[in-house]
């Protein structure tokens, strides 16, 4: 109560308004109610009455927290509050006028209703009115610097609700240097409408009329906002930016509320807010209590999903955080994005390969972790075809030195990232990553039955995801480089097809599987596949991606079918023969039931392979995967 007493310099002035405007109100009621000798006479007894009233008022005032609020943002609340203060004090005036005070000392009553009912009108005029009024100054101003200023005229795309949580951002100062003069909406009920004063003068289709009328009337527009339901794919969000860019328009996104972060921070628009299907909708509630106060390890930390991972764990509470990365520049730039958070979670980072057994023991017996998120990977396919010894040391035995330093430094999980290219693998890649989820299945399976012998129980799932946009080596940059170069663009095969997600979607879904693994009542549930929607056709992505900057395919910028590369197949696929995909109650991540060899046999075969690579033995080695991994069609180059 101490705490809540200390007032700022300016909460001082606005309990010194109100009680100065509450003395006003009963005195302009008298005036307006009375007149000759009854305005005399309750005059003259106003010095008694009206100092305890007010310090009276001064209490409702402070109970309800009128000061509380800033009046450049006074809103519906604040105006409820005001209404809700002043009838408080309407009828406590009712109580003193008909039960204390008038027909016990006066013989008649000193108000009456209607001096009361007025009273309060009056109250609520002189305690809203001066915060209206200087919201209206504040907004008037605003709005006169956008326009006197270098403000950039603009259009916002989106539906009603959309733009207007754009409008008072501007309103309030939030979002500056651009100035609204229209709205496009693709919703019919809000055509000729007027929001915030601002007028929905069209369709989307219709933008480059709206901003040829425009300019003949002599507002020529330089910006265009797309709101979250401009960026639906039903709105045909390319053709959008396609047409804005040939009219030299610059065109930036307001981010949805869902994606946490800078609510109100505009940002240009990227191929991967385009995706082919709305985003899942995440429960953070859910990630906040799983992850909040944990001690969390994640490898590759500096890679494009292991920083992502990093980012998301601080967001959501973690207490303390190492970031495990064998690039130093990757380390160090994930370490300063961090620090830039300001996020209260101590962030520490060490340099390390996952194939340096001793030295992950060593860091993640000291750390002592809750969680460990496994992103340290060689995932580029031809590269490994090439050089698939790196890919065994890496994806098998890097994982393998995790996954045993995990269970070492008493971890209640570890998370594996895997992707959809493990199943029926054709390539070292993928044979790698489906023997590497094989391990940690098996060593789950060896927690359940250590878990039954008294021991704790450890997690140790894997989750699986495909092509994430715009990440290292993803097609995304590949394909903005050779379309800024005028191409041609370089695509396999015209049918080839893979699943798509954005990175933050990707990460948020790794937490979310690994909350559910490490839910109360244990489940047989250790591979989780994110769901991705339907395949995109990476031509269809070329294209999309070649129109987004303004050109047309086939005409400005050319799209070559090179043929498939080693290793590649044409299309994925998410589970094996033996796994049953089902719903496990969370949006967007499917489970499925392990299928694994034992421990014993996958140690076995790590023997073999370990004695493979030191001969350097391909042959003997991809005898090793297709024995573990039957499914794997890889062929000895």
């Amino acid at each position: 109560m101490i705490q809540q007493m200390r007032l700022t310099s300016r909460q001082w002035l606005i309990v010194l308004h109100d009680l100065t405007v509450t003395a006003a109100a009963i005195v302009a009621t008298f005036f307006i109610r009375f007149e000759d000798e009854q305005l005399r006479i309750h005059l003259d007894g106003i010095a008694n009455f009206l100092p305890p009233f007010v310090v009276y008022a001064g209490f409702v005032y402070f109970a309800f927290g009128l000061y509380k609020a800033k009046w450049r943002f006074a809103s519906l609340p604040d105006l409820g509050n005001i209404f809700r203060a002043s009838a408080v004090l309407a009828v406590s005036l009712l109580v003193l006028d008909y039960i204390l005070l008038s027909p016990n000392f006066y013989g008649t009553f000193y108000f009456g209703k209607i001096t009361i009912a007025l009273y309060w009108v009056l109250q609520m005029a002189f305690l809203g009115g001066p915060r209206v009024a200087y919201r209206y100054f504040r907004y008037t101003r605003i709005r006169h610097q956008a326009m006197e200023g270098e403000s950039a005229p603009t259009l916002i795309l989106g539906r009603a609700a959309d733009a207007e949580v754009l409008l008072r951002a501007i309103e309030s100062g939030a979002v500056k240097k651009i100035w609204p003069v229209g709205i496009l909406s693709p919703s019919a009920s809000d055509q000729g409408q007027s929001i915030r004063g601002i007028t929905v003068q069209g369709y989307f289709a219709q933008l480059e009329s709206i901003v040829g009328d425009l300019a003949a009337r002599g507002t020529r527009v330089a910006r265009v906002v797309l709101t979250p339901s401009a960026l639906a794919p039903d709105a045909k969000p390319e053709t959008i930016l396609m047409q804005a860019r040939r009219l030299g328009l610059t065109t930036s996104r307001l981010p949805s509320l869902d994606e946490g972060g800078e609510a109100l921070r505009l940002a240009p628009v990227a191929v991967e807010d385009l995706l082919l299907r709305p985003s899942v909708k995440i429960d953070y509630r859910r990630l906040e209590n799983f992850v909040k106060g944990k001690s969390v390890v994640v490898t590759g930390g500096g890679g494009s999903i292991g920083a992502e991972i990093c980012d998301r764990v601080v967001a959501f509470g973690a207490a303390r955080l190492l970031v495990v990365e064998n690039s130093e520049p990757a380390l160090y730039a994930v370490l300063e994005t961090l620090a830039a958070t300001q996020k209260p979670a101590s962030v520490a980072g060490r340099l390390a390969d996952v194939r340096d057994r001793e030295r992950i023991f060593r860091l993640l017996a000291e750390f002592k972790p809750d969680i460990v998120f496994h992103a340290a990977a060689l995932k580029h396919v031809p590269l490994l075809e090439q050089d698939w010894g790196e890919g065994i040391k890496t994806n098998v035995f890097g994982t393998i030195n995790v996954a045993d330093a995990a269970v070492a430094a008493g971890a209640t999980a570890m998370v594996m990232i895997s992707t959809d290219k493990a199943i029926e693998p054709v390539s070292v890649l993928g044979a790698t990553k489906r023997f590497a989820e094989m391990y940690c299945q098996a060593l789950d399976a060896e927690s359940v039955r250590r878990g039954e012998s008294g021991r704790t129980a450890m997690r140790l799932i894997s989750v699986r995801f495909g092509n994430v946009l715009a990440s290292n080596g993803s097609v995304v940059p590949k394909f903005k480089a050779q379309i800024e170069a005028g191409g041609p663009v370089t695509v396999t095969h015209p049918e080839m097809v893979r699943y798509f997600m954005t990175i933050r979607e990707a990460c948020d879904l790794v937490v979310s599987a690994a909350s559910h693994a490490l839910a109360p009542e244990r489940t047989n549930v250790s591979v989780y596949v994110l769901n991705m929607g339907q395949p995109v056709k990476i031509v269809d992505l070329a294209e999309r991606m070649i129109r987004l900057s303004g050109l047309e395919p086939g005409r400005d910028v050319d799209i070559v079918f090179t043929g498939i590369r080693p290793g590649e197949r044409l299309n994925e696929i998410l589970f094996t023969r033996e796994e049953t995909g089902s719903e496990i109650g969370i949006a967007g991540v499917v489970g499925a039931k392990p299928s694994h060899p034992s421990l014993e046999a996958m140690r076995a075969w790590l023997a073999t392979l370990e004695q493979a690579l030191v001969r350097e033995e391909r042959s003997a080695i991809y005898r090793v995967l297709r024995d573990a991994v039957p499914d794997f069609r890889g062929e000895v180059a």
